[in-house]
């Protein structure tokens, strides 16, 4: 986003397995008809009373060290790679006071904005060199993700590695001389 608004600042933009959606083209825009009274007062208030309690209970959920070492050894393709130290490296900050404001925020600021912030809005707004550095064996996005993006947006780079989501952690000698050589390309 910063790269696409602001692009006399940025030389160039790597990902890596990213992650957004392209928008749907049989999708319906929203109307912007102005809310009713009633919309704004009871039926808003009620709908983020229930959105906090749901998103609460699931930052809770997601929060818990079990689940969060579970999840990981699903994307990582070497499960040994998941540590106590990986572990808590995510599990540490979802302990702050504020951590579960900050997560009902950002959900439902992405759950009401999904149209806005589409691949094809970011990527259409981009003119400097892409890089992807990928890792084919993410259960989560795969490879063909990194191949709509690149049809998409022509400039860009596509490097494919034997990882899993997380490939800067799993194979981090071959992410770093993938970037290096990227930059040195700039």
């Amino acid at each position: 986003m910063t790269a696409a608004e602001s692009a006399q600042h940025v030389r160039g933009v790597v990902l890596l397995n990213s992650a957004g959606q392209f928008e749907n083209p049989s999708e319906q825009p929203k109307n912007n008809e102005e809310e009713t009274v009633l919309q704004k007062f009871v039926f808003n208030t009620l709908k983020e009373f229930i959105q906090r309690i749901i998103l609460g209970f699931l930052f809770w959920q997601a929060k818990q060290p079990a689940r969060v070492e579970k999840v990981l050894k699903s994307v990582y393709i070497n499960a040994s790679n998941v540590d106590n130290y990986l572990v808590e490296s995510i599990t540490k900050p979802a302990e702050d006071p504020n951590a579960g404001e900050v997560y009902y925020r950002l959900m439902t600021r992405f759950m009401s904005n999904q149209s806005k912030y589409t691949l094809n809005s970011v990527l259409s707004k981009l003119s400097c060199p892409l890089l992807l550095i990928w890792g084919d064996l993410d259960p989560w996005v795969g490879p063909a993700k990194a191949a709509r993006i690149k049809e998409f947006y022509p400039n860009t780079t596509v490097v494919n590695l034997q990882a899993g989501h997380c490939p800067h952690d799993e194979v981090p000698e071959l992410v770093n001389e993938a970037l290096l050589n990227w930059l040195s390309s700039l």
